[in-house]
């Protein structure tokens, strides 16, 4: 199988796809001199890429493909993934069900995308039924929709056939290589379907002549396989087409400590550099420097040191992003940062709204009343205890999670479900037990995790 992997996680996973036997094509540079392979340049099968706020990587490609890249991926006990109900490249019959400024929120069927209004011909309002193509999925865990748009493509690494379109484009600034490129798709004796131009991209300027003929031969498959499928009128939404695949995996903070053990093994890496690099670009580019410098001796990450520089600080403003086993992430809300210990542990102050009551607690939520959350990096729980008006205590709550990780704009991990609680009598119960169990049935929570998380909540039964 062809990986091609782009990010801050890059070198370690080349270095776990290389170890099970993947090949790992078009390779940046730095890539290349860090790793005595054979690191090719042929169409890849599947792509491996970074998110945008760093939390992960996308895996999309040929379906059969990413299902096998996700072994290479499962770092450790903390690691998730969810596959795409709207995977690239898949095609739909969509109803548009809002208009905004900028575009068209449509309903997929199992789930929603946008479709900016400059990608598509015609004017589009509520109600009206469009076959749109997705441009851009958008992992479960980031608040937005897959990009959609109006025209249909069939990709497969340098090359791409687009339909209603006729010719050979190559999309490149050296006029020269592009003109010499064109004249040369003749000579690799396939021919698109009729109603589909190709596009070539500026990386086929530099491919030779059989990787060329393996991307268009399957950009070809690709396009008779969707256009046997685009005949006929747009019905109610539904999934047309997938001739791709895209899953989204979470790194949680043990696993980007594991991708630094992988990384050490090929290049000088600093404690904690995955971890630093994915709270923001400041930090990854400061990481950068120190590895250059080669100034970055000792084993601990230094969390004291990585906080004091990016934050968050006293007076801070975070986002309490509350990950869900499904891939769903809810934002509790914003805290200020009040007060940071010696152990790292900070101290997270939150004003609530009135109205209903605090989970499991069973005790109505009043103006006036405030939440402090304790969270320490690395831990796999946390406790937040709701005060009245009075500063008179309501409840605890001690959620168990994968390990926090605290970022320069937000306090991150995945709920386990399991909790404890303290209500203002003192008496201390374990909950949603069965919520768990239900997670683990539904393949979501692996039984290693599971165990974890009830072995955490067990020892705090007995200690708050």
């Amino acid at each position: 199988m062809n990986v091609r992997i782009r990010g801050i996680y890059t070198t370690a996973l080349t270095r776990r796809f290389l170890a099970a036997d993947h090949d790992v094509v078009a390779a940046s540079d730095p890539i290349r001199e860090r790793f005595d392979a054979d690191l090719g340049t042929d169409p890849h099968d599947v792509t491996v890429e970074t998110t945008d706020d760093r939390q992960g990587v996308g895996v999309a490609g040929v379906p059969d493909a990413v299902s096998r890249a996700l072994d290479p991926l499962d770092v450790t006990r903390d690691t998730f993934a969810w596959d795409s109900p709207a995977p690239r490249d898949a095609v739909f019959d969509a109803r548009v069900t809002e208009a905004l400024g900028s575009g068209a929120v449509c309903d997929l069927g199992d789930a929603e995308g946008f479709l900016p209004f400059g990608s598509v011909d015609a004017h589009v309002d509520v109600g009206d039924d469009v076959r749109v193509q997705v441009v851009e999925s958008a992992a479960p865990w980031i608040d937005r929709r897959p990009v959609l748009d109006g025209s249909i493509r069939a990709r497969a690494g340098p090359a791409t056939l687009v339909r209603g379109e006729s010719g050979v484009t190559v999309d490149t600034d050296d006029d020269e290589a592009g003109r010499e490129l064109a004249g040369m798709t003749d000579l690799l004796g396939i021919e698109p379907p009729d109603g589909w131009g190709l596009v070539w991209s500026d990386a086929a300027t530099e491919a030779d002549m059989g990787a060329l003929k393996t991307a268009l031969e399957r950009a070809t498959e690709r396009a008779e396989t969707l256009e046997a499928v685009l005949d006929g009128a747009v019905a109610q939404p539904r999934r047309l087409a997938a001739p791709a695949a895209t899953t989204w995996v979470w790194f949680g903070r043990e696993a980007r400590f594991a991708l630094d053990t992988d990384r050490r093994a090929v290049t000088a890496t600093m404690p904690g550099h995955h971890r630093v690099k994915a709270g923001s670009d400041e930090a990854s580019r400061a990481v950068d420097f120190v590895e250059a410098l080669g100034s970055h001796d000792g084993d601990d990450f230094d969390f004291g040191a990585v906080t004091d520089t990016f934050g968050p600080a006293v007076g801070d403003s975070v986002r309490l992003d509350h990950g869900k086993p499904d891939g769903r992430r809810i934002v509790l809300g914003r805290a200020e940062v009040t007060g940071r210990d010696a152990d790292g542990t900070l101290t997270l102050r939150r004003e609530m709204t009135a109205g209903g009551s605090y989970d499991a607690l069973g005790v109505a939520r009043a103006a006036g009343d405030v939440a402090i959350t304790k969270v320490r990096e690395g831990r796999w729980w946390y406790p937040t205890v709701y005060r009245d008006a009075d500063g008179d205590r309501k409840g605890t709550y001690v959620n168990v999670c994968t390990p926090v990780e605290c970022f320069p704009d937000a306090v991150r991990y995945v709920d386990l479900h399991v909790d404890v609680v303290k209500g203002p009598d003192g008496e201390v119960r374990r909950v949603d037990d069965d919520e768990l169990d239900a997670a683990v049935d539904a393949g979501q929570v692996s039984e290693t995790l599971a165990a974890q998380a009830r072995s955490v909540a067990t020892s705090l039964e007995g200690a708050i």
